[in-house]
């Protein structure tokens, strides 16, 4: 074992990536063959199959993009689900209840997350307040401001055929009765930029650092609380990001939802090796998290089975996870 994990090319891939990726190919080969065993006549092995997978995975994808500085810090968020939907639900309220040209609101989109995570950023920082009471929080706020500004009422953004409509291209593009995934290369481009900054950057190392001991590198004359700050801002601006891609998908938003969104962005960040008690994150291991969840949730209706199956399955992952990554650094301290 010690051996594979020396080789050059794991190195350089991560070993935990490589076990995940591993993990998904059996997880599809497995629902390909258990899917028409269990409900006649259904298939898994499709293409249509495979794009409605990944639509899921594009919005929590970013999700868990974002949250994963905010949880390399040793810091949480559960407010990014539902900062996704309000973002949604005030920016496609200015759409189409007031008119407002698309590109002023998929900025106003982007901000609202901004926003949020610049809030709880300096709430966690500067103010020293727990992650975890500022971010229960920041959802209460996320979830009440969203449906008082639509009046609690869904809203509706543009189908494709509509004007304004060409948002939906962010996600998908249809030609010659196929649809191209675009929200995968969008994703993966996000993914890339992600790893550049947590890993080629000083806000990244610093990140990174404060996550594995924060008050040596405090000590050391550096502003941890501004590199905190800006961890959240990441994360919330990712949300803000991945309104676009929900809609995209669903169009319709409806107010108050978004808490489950929180817990599997985490679980997908968590399954991808970033660790929960910070210092250590792998942003191609939280990509390879979020599409396994994507995996499990399209396998399990394929098969005909309830959505709640998923969580059951993801929620011992997680944990087996978390165990593995205790007894990791038990054993190296």
């Amino acid at each position: 074992m010690e051996k594979i994990k020396q080789n050059a090319i794991v190195k350089k891939i991560g070993f935990n990536s490589l076990v995940l990726l591993c993990v998904m190919i059996l997880l599809y080969i497995m629902f390909a063959v258990l899917t028409p065993m269990i409900k006649t006549n259904a298939s898994f092995v499709s293409y249509a199959r495979l794009v409605s997978a990944l639509k899921y995975a594009y919005f929590l994808g970013f999700l868990s993009l974002g949250v994963t500085f905010v949880i390399a810090t040793g810091g949480i968020d559960f407010s990014i689900g539902p900062v996704m939907f309000c973002a949604a639900l005030i920016s496609g309220y200015q759409l189409t209840s007031r008119g407002w040209p698309l590109a002023v609101c998929i900025l106003i989109c982007i901000l609202v997350g901004t926003a949020f995570g610049l809030f709880n950023g300096v709430l966690v920082s500067y103010a020293g307040l727990p992650s975890f009471i500022t971010s229960m929080a920041s959802m209460m706020l996320a979830k009440g401001l969203g449906s008082v500004f639509t009046k609690t009422q869904p809203v509706s953004w543009p189908q494709s055929e509509e004007p304004g409509g060409w948002y939906r291209n962010l996600v998908g593009i249809k030609a010659g009765g196929m649809e191209i995934p675009t929200g995968l290369i969008l994703l993966i481009i996000g993914a890339i930029i992600c790893a550049i900054i947590l890993n080629k950057t000083m806000a990244g190392r610093y990140i990174l650092c404060i996550g594995s001991n924060r008050e040596a590198v405090r000590l050391s004359g550096v502003n941890t609380k501004k590199w905190e700050t800006l961890a959240y801002v990441i994360c919330g601006t990712l949300a803000g990001m991945a309104a676009l891609f929900y809609v995209g998908k669903n169009t319709t938003v409806l107010p108050g939802l978004g808490d489950t969104m929180n817990n599997e962005a985490i679980a997908g960040c968590v399954m991808g090796g970033t660790s929960m008690t910070g210092g250590v994150a792998s942003i191609g291991g939280t990509l390879i998290g979020v599409l396994i969840i994507a995996l499990l949730q399209e396998g399990i209706m394929a098969m005909g089975f309830q959505i709640h199956y998923q969580y059951i399955i993801t929620g011992l992952i997680v944990l087996v996870v978390v165990w593995a990554d205790l007894r990791s650094r038990r054993r190296r301290n």
